[in-house]
């Protein structure tokens, strides 16, 4: 059905989270499990350098990377240390800094063209490492491929099973525009019988931060649900300034009717974790947000079954979830450790213990069909369960323009959200925005 992501149904999958935090630079910390000394046998020649630098950029696996990267040391011959800046830290700016300096790290982190763009020049060919034939996703330009996916993350509308069990829906038939609204009306008029405030968890504000919910994940439905996986028809006129216009307009409907049925001092004023309070308090049935938030419901105590509908913005059924890998590892090809940098990355890839350090420490969603280890997660497990099904859309959102997303469509989310305009004005904007990209892009 969808090539790419039905090719995985043997990968096991488990949660990826949204990068935040604080920055850190340190050494390779001591091991989380015994496991990762089965790394790699010991090298058959003296590496050429003594040290090689990965750059992180999320801060939730900082931890559990320098772990594994301390008993893959042991072994290898060479000291790997991570250093990871993630947050409100300018990870592109550091690295930049770090090139002036004539620090350049090893491997470093690029999500998508801008980055590729910036670091093209000594970006390393990988196309020849034995993990590009175990994954569908590493990057690729021109059909070289020079990008190692650091795990897959998902998103739909996340849902409280037994709210919808008690409003008798059947989660199974919201895979269309006239399906939501049937079943919005039908929770709105149910809402002190379910015990909630509203029917949906959703922020839209710019002052709190929340346009990379609004103009990148949100404003992807209207770039790729319903195409076949990897189809860059809709994202294609963007960047040449058009819009599909009665596609358009029929997203524009359904973000209105989210919009219309979230809770309002959440959409208006609330942040990432005011959504998640919200929807793991029992409080709205449904929540926009990827599987990332995983670890956060966790924290919350939400105790009840979760899993993924799709956003189903069309008449026409939409049945599946939005996926992909959110960064790849490249590799400093001018670098003298650049070698190293390869064999440490094939061993996240191939090995047990790589496998145990991606999927049960650092929780993520590996991109590798070899991994077979069981989510533990239910966001995470519901996008393993969609895509093992070949029933996945892609991620188009940052092939727009550097901040297109976040700091020129967000805004108009939030004035359809405050009611400063209807749909028809929404999509005006949206038009005219677009319009722009041409230019945007020289």
């Amino acid at each position: 059905m969808r090539k790419v992501l039905s090719i995985i149904l043997l990968v096991t999958l488990v949660l990826s989270l949204a990068a935040c935090g604080t920055t850190t630079t340190t050494t390779a910390a001591p091991a989380a499990t015994s496991a990762a000394a089965e790394t790699t046998a010991a090298p058959a020649e003296k590496p050429a350098v003594e040290k090689i630098v990965l750059a992180n950029n999320k801060v939730e696996i900082d931890e559990q990377l320098k772990a594994f990267a301390a008993e893959y040391s042991k072994t290898a011959g060479v000291t790997v240390e991570i250093a990871t800046t993630g947050g409100g830290a300018d990870y592109g700016g550091n690295l930049k800094a770090q090139l002036q300096s004539g620090n350049m790290p090893d491997i470093f982190v690029i999500e998508g063209p801008a980055g590729y763009s910036d670091w093209k020049d000594i970006i390393a060919d990988l196309g020849d490492q034995p993990w590009v034939a175990d994954t569908d996703f590493a990057y690729t330009v021109d059909g070289k491929i020079i990008g190692f996916p650091v795990a897959i993350e998902g998103y739909g509308m996340a849902y409280n099973k037994a709210l919808l069990d008690k409003a008798g829906i059947d989660p199974k038939t919201l895979t269309n525009f006239n399906a939501y609204k049937a079943a919005f009306e039908k929770l709105d008029g149910m809402k002190a019988d379910l015990g909630i405030d509203a029917v949906v968890s959703m922020a839209a504000s710019t002052a709190t931060g929340m346009t990379w919910v609004t103009g990148l994940h949100n404003f992807n439905i209207y770039l790729t649900a319903g195409l076949p996986y990897g189809d860059t028809t809709v994202i294609d006129k963007l960047l040449a300034g058009e819009v599909d216009e009665p596609r358009l307009k029929q997203y524009a409907e359904y973000v209105n009717m989210l919009f219309q049925y979230a809770d309002k001092e959440v959409l208006l004023n609330g942040n990432y974790d005011a959504q998640a309070q919200a929807f793991a308090a029992g409080k709205t049935v449904f929540l926009h947000q990827g599987n990332w938030v995983d670890p956060t419901l966790k924290t919350l105590e939400a105790d009840f079954e979760m899993a993924y509908a799709p956003h189903a913005p069309f008449v026409e059924d939409t049945d599946g979830v939005l996926a992909a890998p959110p960064s790849w590892y490249v590799v400093n090809g001018d670098s003298a450790g650049a070698e190293e940098a390869k064999k440490f990355l094939n061993a996240i890839a191939s090995t047990e213990a790589g496998h145990s350090y991606m999927v049960e420490a650092a929780g993520m969603i590996p991109a590798f069909k070899s991994v077979k280890l069981t989510p533990a997660v239910p966001l995470s497990k519901s996008i393993m369960e969609w895509a093992a099904a070949g029933k996945t859309y892609s991620w188009q959102q940052y092939k727009m323009p550097s901040g297109f997303g976040m700091d020129t469509l967000g805004p108009i989310y939030e004035q359809l959200a405050s009611g400063a305009v209807d749909t028809a004005g929404f999509v005006e904007l949206i038009k005219g925005e677009v319009a722009t990209v041409p230019d945007l892009l020289g």
